[in-house]
């Protein structure tokens, strides 16, 4: 089953809930909005793996504005964000470990050549498409910096 199968098919059992799959209803309408949204502005429907990009970015977007209500002491909004990224994270692929994605990047080194942080550019590009949805952007950025000021 394809993942916007899977959407459409949690969006009817959420319905069907009432009550009980409320938020859970909201937040995959919200999702499925994004992905009609992006699938009109492309003219095609969506692959799986373009979806993932989606679900992934709707993900930091929540995890972006949380420290934004927590320094305004807005603890309820911040439970409805976590509560939003725990049911959009069951769609994304199992994330991948930290000792994992320094594997992925030193292999990924080692494959492109890369001897120093002038080289990020190039490694980024190859490493993303490698890991998409499967981990966070910020830290794989970090990491590779990390990596790469080592090198020398």
């Amino acid at each position: 089953m394809s993942l916007s199968e899977r959407l459409l098919n949690d969006m009817k059992a959420a319905m069907k809930e009432k009550e009980a799959g409320k938020d859970r209803l909201s937040v995959i309408r919200m999702t499925r909005a994004a992905i009609v949204n992006a699938e009109i502005d492309k003219k095609k429907e969506l692959a799986d793996d373009e979806i993932l990009q989606i679900l992934t970015k709707e993900v930091k977007q929540r995890k972006d504005t949380i420290p934004d209500y927590q320094k305004a002491n807005r603890e309820d909004i911040v439970a409805k964000l976590e509560n939003e990224i725990l049911i959009l994270q069951e769609y994304l692929p199992q994330q991948l470990t930290e000792d994992e994605l320094k594997a992925i990047i030193t292999e990924t080194i080692a494959h492109t050549g890369a001897a120093g942080i002038h080289d990020m550019g190039k490694l980024m590009g190859a490493i993303m498409p490698k890991i998409t949805g499967r981990a966070d952007g910020k830290l794989v950025n970090q990491l590779v910096r990390q990596l790469l000021t080592q090198i020398k």
